[in-house]
């Protein structure tokens, strides 16, 4: 059967879960085959072979760390070269993104980015992607070489499906570009305990109706009664209420969970840019004609310093 490579999200060898949901589409296209770098790669096989990887090619060395992009770029290369696959796909991250570009200039090959399915058929993979700010939704396939695609974490079920998953070493020969960008310094991201706001299978957003950074605790409980992680809208942003990091929309982070609860926000086109894919979509707004109520499944016409706390103690008593 036709091999399909996937590029390893991981951390330390903690295999992140828009992998995992990867090897969920991969199998669809043929054997998956998974690319797992830096440290820690060695780690991630067990877990890789237990969601449908037949072979986990690892490597680590310095500049897996040391330097930007460019290695990881070299090493993808490589294991296209060994693999020969039918498809290449890279979870849908900046930094994944800026691999799978860098690999399609290099191979010769079309490049899709934010798809949120995959099926195949006689022709090859076909990429389903929501564009024009979730506007209209198309279905596109690669025309030239092997296709690399990237998908939008959230965009398929994570399913087991155990095999032997063969772990073989996988040789790198840097180019002279690969330490052109040099890594100075790190900062470890502040812990929250909330998942990641791109991967969360719930997200609670707040807006400009929060009416300040103290008033955030109210989103925030909400959140954390749900197991979910916290997002912004531009203008919260903006107003320095909450980190840029938990922006949502089209100059912040797309997310597309099982539940998207907004909270006090109009719907500005930027924001629904980055969470008209969820599934479920859940609005509180005091404002009855916000345009948020056009997208929704569900809508709440009341002040969210009334609804948000009544919801937070409903869950509460329910999980209780």
């Amino acid at each position: 059967m036709a091999e399909v490579l996937v590029y390893v999200d991981h951390l330390d060898g903690a295999v992140r879960k828009p992998t995992l949901e990867l090897l969920t589409l991969a199998r669809r296209l043929g054997d998956p085959v998974a690319v797992a770098l830096g440290a820690g790669a060695a780690d991630t096989a067990a877990t890789l072979a237990e969601h449908g990887a037949v072979k986990v090619l690892t490597a680590d060395a310095p500049e897996f760390a040391d330097y930007l992009v460019v290695p990881k770029v070299d090493a993808l290369q490589a294991a296209y070269d060994a693999v020969s696959p039918v498809a290449v796909l890279v979870p849908s991250s900046a930094e994944g993104k800026e691999i799978a570009a860098r690999l399609a200039v290099r191979i010769g090959s079309g490049l899709i980015t934010d798809a949120i399915d995959l099926t195949a058929d006689a022709k090859g993979p076909v990429a389903t992607q929501s564009v024009f700010a979730a506007a209209y939704t198309t279905n596109s396939r690669i025309t030239q070489g092997t296709p690399v695609i990237t998908v939008k974490p959230n965009s398929a079920p994570v399913e087991p499906a155990a095999v032997a998953g063969a772990v073989e070493e996988l040789a790198v020969t840097f180019g002279s570009a690969a330490t052109g960008t040099k890594v100075v310094a790190r900062t470890p991201r502040e812990s929250t305990g909330r998942p990641e706001l791109t991967e969360a299978a719930i997200v609670v957003s707040g807006g400009r109706g929060v009416n300040g950074a103290e008033n955030f605790a109210i989103i925030e409980a909400l959140a954390d009664s749900l197991g979910a992680a916290v997002g912004a809208s531009r203008a919260a942003v903006d107003a320095g209420w909450y980190p840029h990091s938990n922006q949502v929309g089209q100059t912040g982070k797309s997310v597309s969970p099982q539940l998207y609860i907004a909270s006090g926000i109009s719907g500005a086109i930027q924001h629904r840019a980055g969470m008209q894919t969820s599934k479920t979509i859940v609005a509180v707004n005091k404002d009855a004609e916000a345009p948020i109520f056009d997208l929704v499944d569900y809508g709440i016409v009341g002040d969210l310093f009334q609804v948000v706390p009544q919801l937070t103690e409903a869950i509460k008593a329910r999980k209780g």
